[in-house]
């Protein structure tokens, strides 16, 4: 039996009339924000493309900046299967000039764009990652492969499912050593399992940069269901292990996906900022303390976790958790790492994310 507040990639469907239902005053409005995790798309269940973003990012927090993360959108319907990438690098290259116009806010929207190309093509990876710059230039700051897999299949967060094993294939590590050679970080999405597979890539190839998605991934559907107190120690040791790597970074938020097990969504009403940080608390504050504010970003992961929680809502919940922060570390947690990590400094003064005072 199908469950209507899923869509058919198992997102949690968009509900704005539900969403309008918790509205709340905006935490620490003066904070500049660089939202390093979002994307477009186009699905027959769901649109979200950039007056969707920049509603959203015009909600209310100040949100300078954003990087757009890969999601298999405006592929290439020709033409090689390793070259189809291009499409989206090409869609959101457009996207981004439309936002640096300036017609449309003072937002930078997809200042950065993370792309993809398959780390398991190896050598070959080079001049596809060429390929991608010359598109998209300073704008082209890093990569993502799809890697997120259990053989449950009740445990689902791709749209496309990908194979069971690209982080433990051998040539995946090939691969990153040429992304490395570019000076561009990988993002990785997977799951609390996998978090394994990711601390020996970090390990094999300790000069590429790579960012952990999502807290890492820690699951609470399928056999995961109901065993939250199981699974958090076990989620916990390993990405203590993971922030003992100077080259691995990570990125907080992401949930309010419908893996993580949460069920805001289920609510007559959604969530509202204090209902999230507690929720959340235990995962952001382990994360802080195991990798450092520097090595911490915070995310939006929308429009995925829009299907729980509004824009506003969802910052004003990391603006709690962060509260105990000193000014250098919040800094760091809602632009800084994000700017460092993917080298948005290097982009021309005309398409900069500015976070001077307002």
């Amino acid at each position: 039996m199908t469950d209507p507040l899923l869509t058919a990639s198992m997102q949690v469907v968009v509900r704005e009339d539900w969403l309008r239902k918790t509205v709340e005053p905006i935490l620490e409005p003066g904070l500049p924000i660089v939202d390093p995790h979002h994307h477009l798309w186009t699905h027959a269940d769901e649109v979200y493309v950039l007056p969707d973003l920049l509603a959203d990012t015009g909600s209310g927090h100040d949100i300078r900046g954003t990087i757009f993360v890969q999601c298999g959108e405006m592929y290439r319907a020709g033409g090689p299967e390793e070259e189809k990438s291009l499409g989206e690098t090409e869609y959101v290259t457009g996207v981004a000039a439309t936002s640096a116009s300036g017609r449309h806010g003072r937002t930078r929207a997809c200042a950065g764009m993370i792309g993809m190309v398959d780390l398991t093509l190896g050598d070959r990876v080079t001049a596809l990652l060429e390929r991608h710059v010359a598109i998209a230039g300073p704008r082209f700051c890093g990569i993502r492969n799809r890697t997120a897999w259990h053989e449950s299949p009740d445990v689902r967060s791709n749209l496309v499912s990908p194979p069971p094993g690209p982080l433990a294939n051998p040539a995946f590590i090939v691969g990153a050593k040429r992304l490395a050679a570019f000076g561009l970080p990988l993002d990785v999405w997977c799951y609390h399992p996998q978090l394994p597979l990711v601390e020996k890539l970090a390990r094999a190839v300790p000069e590429l940069t790579i960012v952990v998605d999502h807290v890492g991934g820690p699951l609470g559907v399928g056999p995961f269901l109901g065993k939250r107190d199981e699974v958090f120690p076990v989620w916990k040791k390993q990405m203590q292990a993971l922030a003992a790597l100077p080259n691995v970074v990570v990125k907080v938020g992401g949930l309010t996906m419908q893996v993580s097990g949460f069920e805001f969504h289920r609510q007559p009403r959604p969530p509202g900022s204090e209902e999230l940080a507690r929720a959340w608390r235990p995962y952001v504050e382990t994360c802080i303390e195991a990798f450092g504010a520097q090595r911490c970003m915070f995310e939006s992961n929308f429009p995925v976790d829009k299907g729980m929680c509004s824009y506003p809502v969802l910052w004003n919940a990391l603006k709690r958790l962060a509260g105990g922060a000193g000014a250098a570390e919040k800094t760091a947690l809602f632009s800084g790492t994000a700017m460092k990590t993917y080298r948005l400094s290097r982009l021309p003064e005309a398409l900069a994310i500015d976070l001077a005072p307002r």
